[in-house]
């Protein structure tokens, strides 16, 4: 009999964490288990008619923003109910990996690649122990979305290459410039003109906060804080998605961008930033292009209405577009809690375009219908 009751409760369990039928901003997001969603920073990706989301899998207490675990996964039909599918890109105890356990682990990406018939993961690393020094860019694949994946190398992008839009006369220090006091305004001059590009040009370029977006001919590219998050770095990969071609440009030079989420949208590209304050949310800010190498032109705060000077208390990490629903597109965003990373939750909200600009006005609850309005 307790055989019986264990398994009706756990059927009624699953029912009632699977009715949802919209989405509640700020949050806590119950899996179907009944479990918040772990999976923060994240991106998803759709296969088969069915939704991947992939993210930094969390633990308690202040350490728990180092990788414990690794990058988690969840899977859903209808972007409401989440099915968790695990850790799917575990960090190993060996000390000698480069992913090993209390290494760092943020804002994973999934792509799949057509010409390999692999699931490519990107995402920014910090060795063990090194704080935020390492800013590397690293890979894993995998055969299924579900995974395992296999993580594959970690890089310093660009290393040894010049971005395209760089100026030859200033591939060359300028006298005195590492002498110059920051946030100055020649500081910041020496900055826009490649200051930080010619430091790291023999290492490679730094890649933290960052995103991947395939393009519609099947090209795709990381776009990534660099220069001490001073600028940010679109950079094209290979076509198997593993590495770099040495085609890379420079976005907003100096601007203090980070958390980029980017879509495309009438043959025009769009982007949405935050600026940078450690994990105090801040007001975001967008740009549009009509080449995914820029100019990049600003458009301002996206965002509308109380609190949208704080990006309603969340960060940008990624834009999802709603599959079988042409231009239209969900901003994904989170509220991080240091103190207790579990507990971060998640700001979704449906990206309005008015007057070519991308526009996030606040929901305390809506649907997919509001695309229809």
């Amino acid at each position: 009999m307790k055989l019986i009751n264990s398994i009706v409760l756990s059927l009624v369990c699953s029912l009632v964490f699977s009715q949802n039928n919209s989405f509640i901003p700020g949050k806590q997001w119950k899996d179907t288990n009944g479990v918040h969603i772990n999976a923060h920073g994240g991106g998803v990706t759709f296969v088969d008619g069915v939704y991947y989301w992939y993210g930094e899998y969390k633990t308690a207490g202040r350490g728990g923003n180092t990788s414990l675990q690794g990058v988690s996964c969840y899977s859903s039909k209808d972007l409401y109910n989440w099915t968790n599918e695990g850790i799917v890109l575990k960090v190993e105890n060996n000390l000698s990996s480069e992913i090993t356990k209390g290494c760092i682990i943020e804002r994973p990406k999934v792509i799949f690649n057509k010409k390999t018939g692999k699931y490519v993961m990107w995402f920014h690393l910090e060795l063990k122990g090194q704080g935020y020094d390492a800013a590397r860019a690293a890979v894993a694949v995998s055969d299924n979305p579900r995974g395992p994946f296999q993580f594959k190398k970690s890089y310093r992008p660009n290393k040894g290459v010049w971005p395209m839009n760089f100026d030859d006369k200033f591939k060359s220090a300028l006298i005195g410039e590492n002498k110059l006091k920051s946030w100055t305004s020649e500081w910041l001059t020496a900055i826009k003109i490649g200051m930080l590009v010619r430091r790291d040009f023999e290492k490679g370029q730094m890649s933290r906060d960052m995103t991947v977006f395939v393009d519609d001919n099947d090209k795709a590219y990381l776009i990534h804080a660099s220069e001490d998050n001073l600028t940010l770095h679109i950079s094209e990969l290979t076509d198997d998605y593993l590495d770099f071609t040495e085609k890379w440009t420079r976005m907003a030079p100096a601007g203090h961008n980070e958390g980029p989420a980017i879509f495309k949208k009438d043959g025009v590209y769009y982007m949405i930033t935050s600026g940078c304050t450690g994990w105090d949310p801040n007001e975001a800010r967008s740009f549009s292009s009509k080449s995914i190498w820029g100019p990049w032109k600003p458009l301002g705060n996206p965002c509308v209405g109380k609190d949208a000077s704080l990006t309603f208390h969340s960060q940008s990490t990624c834009v999802l577009p709603v599959q079988g629903k042409k231009d239209q597109f969900i901003f994904m965003a989170d509220r991080w809690k240091p103190d207790n990373p579990i507990d971060g939750s998640y700001v979704w909200l449906p990206i309005e375009m008015i007057n070519g600009k991308p526009v996030l006005k606040w929901q305390d609850k809506w649907n997919l219908e509001f695309f229809i309005k």
